[in-house]
């Protein structure tokens, strides 16, 4: 069994239930040099993971793990149905899987029916027909059981919306069309950068989507909150890579905090929403907050979406954006993100999450990655690690910030720079903490910093 893929590699720091795009699945001998070759050719040059099935290297009977592996692990199947196409046991036991894998993980199957009319494929006619008797007939390991099986597969795949090439029809204008439009399912899921170093992060994002139960049909909100650079956002947008494949659209909305009450701007960010969702909107006129509350609920109301708001900071933002749970489809999940847990509370969230700090090992693990490129430090650096990780505390984002600040440095510019920091802290720090200062009001300044200059 070959496996051929050509792409970028993936980033592990993107959570990703895909390392394909696109599965080819095909029989071989007929088309393998020509068609398919030239598929797959067009789909790695426009950017899509492609997975081939290279069928004459198969040994033996059975779809070996790796092949089930790979079914399990894509997002779209092309099934390329040509004249000898049934003639395959291997195939149709495939396209068994695949199917099964429609139901099972959402996943897209386009039929291609390459000079075949669908109808043989539906009706097991033609040479369809004839390569299911001849299974039948010679016994290869095909039980009645089996046959019926992948007759109904047949007719399922031949129901599906797929594409359909005549003979003398334009093979290079048919194969433009197909990355066109596999380009498009491929990018309606668009993967987020969560972060280059992970730790920690597992263990939040299985305590969350264990919170959203995804699968069922009420309509659920969910809340993560905690206080600024504890990894809100670098959690909610593994959730998104993770489980946004369930869902008819999907969309990941951050929210400028600095400019969210500017003329326009909660305007935008409802547009921003159903652009997102519902892709090219142009006849949509959105020109004030109430009729982008009235689109929001009218066309989106029976879709099953997932939606995450990160970064919010004012009720307006949640009244205006996902005002109640029946804006949205059966199953339809919300996820917020914010400091403030009481604007949860007062829109009713169903759960909320406290988002917490790195443990002592993590802690170590992430500052060292940063500071010094692998998971320990260098001989004779602990000490200045320890200090840091005392320094910082558990906030991912501060250890991120001083381990990439102190990358490369001596022990003499790590002494000077601790130093510094226990007088002044880090400029990126510092913005960190003058949001949280500039989102308190008069009075929680006033305290804020009558309890400060007490300590002083």
């Amino acid at each position: 069994m070959a496996l051929s893929t050509i792409s970028s590699s993936s980033s592990s720091s993107v959570t990703s239930p895909w390392p394909y795009d696109v599965f080819l699945s095909f029989r071989g001998e007929d088309i393998r040099n020509t068609f398919t070759a030239h598929l797959y050719h067009a789909l790695i040059q426009n950017g899509i993971c492609t997975y081939l099935d290279e069928d004459e290297l198969r040994r033996g009977d059975e779809i070996s793990p790796a092949l089930l592996h790979a079914i399990e692990s894509l997002r779209i199947s092309i099934i390329i149905l040509s004249k000898n196409y049934a003639s395959s046991t291997w195939c149709l036991d495939e396209l068994l899987k695949i199917l099964e894998c429609k139901k099972s993980k959402q996943q897209i199957v386009q039929p291609v029916f390459y000079h075949v009319d669908p109808s043989y494929a539906r009706k097991q006619e033609g040479s369809f027909g004839e390569a299911l008797a001849k299974h039948a007939d010679q016994k290869l390991n095909v039980d009645m059981k089996k046959l019926q099986l992948w007759k109904e597969a047949l007719q399922e795949v031949a129901n599906l919306s797929g594409y359909h090439l005549i003979r003398n029809g334009n093979e290079s204008k048919f194969i433009e069309k197909i990355v066109r439009e596999v380009s498009r399912m491929a990018n309606d899921h668009l993967y987020l950068h969560v972060t280059e170093h992970p730790v920690g992060l597992k263990p939040h994002v299985e305590d969350v989507k264990l919170r959203l139960s995804v699968g069922t049909k009420d309509i659920r909100m969910i809340g993560i909150f905690g206080v600024g650079g504890i990894g809100k956002p670098t959690l909610a947008k593994a959730i998104y890579n993770l489980i946004a494949f369930e869902f008819e659209a999907s969309c990941f909305l951050p929210i400028n905090s600095d400019t969210w009450n500017q003329v326009n701007c909660l305007v935008q960010l409802q547009k921003t929403l159903l652009f997102k969702i519902l892709g090219d909107c142009r006849s949509l006129k959105v020109d004030n907050i109430d009729t982008g509350k009235y689109m929001i609920e009218r066309r989106l109301h029976s879709k099953r979406v997932l939606l995450i708001l990160d970064g919010v900071d004012h009720l307006d933002q949640l009244k205006t954006l996902v005002g109640a749970r029946d804006w949205f489809g059966e199953g339809s999940r919300i996820i917020i993100t914010t400091r403030d847990q009481h604007l949860l509370t007062a829109h009713g969230v169903d759960s909320t999450y406290e988002m917490m700090g790195l443990n002592h090992d993590d802690a170590f693990q992430l500052f060292c990655w940063h500071a010094f490129r692998s998971e320990k430090p260098v001989d004779g650096y602990g000490e200045f690690v320890e200090q840091i990780i005392n320094y910082a505390g558990s906030l991912p984002l501060v250890l991120t910030v001083l381990g990439l600040d102190l990358y490369g440095r001596t022990k003499k510019e790590w002494e000077s720079a601790l130093d510094q920091y226990r007088k002044i802290p880090h400029q990126d720090i510092q913005k960190i903490l003058q949001t949280s200062y500039d989102r308190l009001s008069e009075n929680e300044k006033n305290v804020f910093l009558d309890i400060a200059c007490f300590f002083n």
